[in-house]
């Protein structure tokens, strides 16, 4: 068990129920509420195997994503590629972890990790490394793995999206790899000559995901047949003069029986003009190089077949790139968008346009939780990464609990050289010290920080929980799953005809 406490003063949270609420609009969830939150000291480590505590061995990261199994009543979260960004060794892993949940407050409390589960291939892990380290070769992706969301299968085997590639694994229960899904052409990252690079950025890259901004998301459908993944940021070629000027990223929905993709969405990120305005003067507004880069999703939900939950936000906020939180945050927020009627752009290129072709409807979008604003108002500090976020457990009175996660980076920072340090603060200062060295007296590793939301039955309705095969226990058990599963598919891909 990890010990669960306030952080330093100046950034700890209340346990004691919030009664924020985020006020109606036209476009706006009538209400939904900011509960309580827990934190998890920077420190805490994992359940992973090693003779030493280190950041790069066993500190226990957080929350690239975050995935409740409801059949089980435990949540999964991952821990991206490391604490090296890329060019520090580093074994990617699932955390399994539970949260005890008040059925009438929707207040958490009692996290407990369960299990860490390394992924591996054939025997051997994949690895936070890029592939030009790992692999001696920018074009071969290999066991190169940035793991950012994740998603459970009707029969237990995890799906989990990639940054590199980008690209979407299927894991067995104790992270075996099974299969890779076919990552559609026009998002693989290319030179101006068509060579693959999944390492370098713009201008080298000429088409495809931007660097670091592959598929930050993945949900699925409630009967587990499609899959869908979010880039964080538009393609590196669709926009004026590139991604970063553009509003428009791509969803794109698998088939999960195939491993093919079936359709490619827009959903448009806020605007600019109105994320500025929320940020008092001018003197900290976002450029318009911004838009595509510095403004991205974290996380998608499914709610249904065709709504979901997309969790959007800046890059600013409590951060080993802002210790203590000075520059004013802009957004983190939930907003709700339906596929029903948004154009299949699969085949459709944005390259050099910002502005949508009236002939391409985006995915309709409502904001429904405002999660800066409700931190705002209960007082207390936002951290920068929020990118985990699930739908929890039904509350006593029909509304659901809604947990969100943040990522801290493991508290770690590195120079131009790869040589890392750990962030230490206070909430006023702060301090970098060589990895794994202590941070001076009074000072603490940035934490990760979980919180409750709740949202009423109204607010979540048409909300399909995911179907889920019973786990077998034995080799009877596992011979009756495999036979189930494959008849579910032939029926259902009969009733399609």
């Amino acid at each position: 068990m990890i010990s669960v406490k306030h952080w330093i003063s100046g950034f700890s949270f209340s346990l004691v129920t919030a009664v924020v609420s985020i006020t109606g609009s036209a476009t706006t969830a009538s209400a939904v509420s900011l509960v309580n939150g827990i934190t998890i000291p920077g420190g805490s480590t994992d359940l992973s195997a090693s003779s030493t505590n280190s950041a790069n061995t066993n500190r226990l990261g957080f929350f690239s994503d975050l995935y409740y199994d409801r059949s089980n009543n435990v949540y999964y979260s991952l821990a991206d590629r490391g604490p090296g960004g890329g060019v520090i060794s580093y074994n990617p892993r699932v955390q399994k972890f539970s949260l005890d949940v008040d059925q009438n407050t929707g207040a958490i409390s009692n996290f407990q990790l369960l299990d860490t589960i390394i992924f591996t291939q054939n025997g051997q892990n994949f690895n936070g490394l890029n592939p030009g380290i790992l692999n001696g070769n920018a074009s071969l992706l290999g066991r190169s793995f940035d793991p950012e969301g994740f998603a459970i299968a009707p029969n237990g085997n995890f799906y989990v999206s990639d940054e590199y590639g980008p690209s979407v694994y299927e894991f067995s229960p104790t992270g075996s790899f099974i299969r890779a899904f076919n990552t559609p052409s026009n998002l693989i990252p290319r030179q101006n000559d068509s060579t693959i690079n999944y390492v370098d950025g713009r201008p080298t890259i000429a088409t495809g995901r931007q660097d670091n901004r592959g598929f930050e998301g993945v949900t699925l459908s409630p009967d587990g047949s499609r899959l869908f993944a979010m880039l964080q940021d538009p393609l590196v070629n669709e926009g004026s003069p590139d991604g970063r000027r553009s509003r428009n990223l791509r969803i794109v929905e698998f088939d999960t029986n195939t491993g093919n993709s079936t359709a490619q969405y827009i959903y448009q990120l806020e605007s600019l003009t109105d994320i500025n305005a929320r940020i008092p003067g001018t003197n900290n507004d976002f450029g318009a190089n911004s838009q595509g880069r510095n403004i991205g999703i974290s996380s998608i939900t499914a709610l249904n077949n065709n709504e979901f939950l997309v969790l959007e936000r800046d890059n600013r906020g409590v951060g080993v790139e802002d210790p203590t939180g000075a520059t004013p945050v802009a957004s983190k927020r939930i907003y709700k968008i339906d596929l029903t009627d948004a154009t299949n752009v699969a085949d459709i290129s944005l390259t050099g346009i910002n502005d949508l072709p009236t002939e391409i409807t985006p995915v309709t979008k409502i904001l429904f939780a405002d999660i800066a604003e409700l931190l705002r108002n209960a007082g207390q500090t936002i951290p920068e990464k929020f990118e985990g976020l699930a739908i929890g457990p039904q509350l006593a009175d029909g509304s659901y609990a809604l947990i969100a996660g943040t990522d801290n980076d493991f508290s770690v920072t590195q120079n131009g050289q790869n040589v890392q340090f750990d962030v230490c603060t206070d909430g006023t200062n702060f301090s970098q010290v060589p990895i794994d060295s202590g941070c001076p007296t009074g000072q603490s590793l940035i934490p990760t920080f979980v919180y409750a939301l709740k949202a009423s039955r109204q607010e979540l309705a048409g909300f399909v929980p995911p179907k889920k095969v019973p786990e077998p226990t034995t080799t009877a058990g596992l011979i009756l799953l495999a036979a189930s599963s494959l008849f579910v598919k032939r029926q259902f891909k009969s009733l399609q005809k």
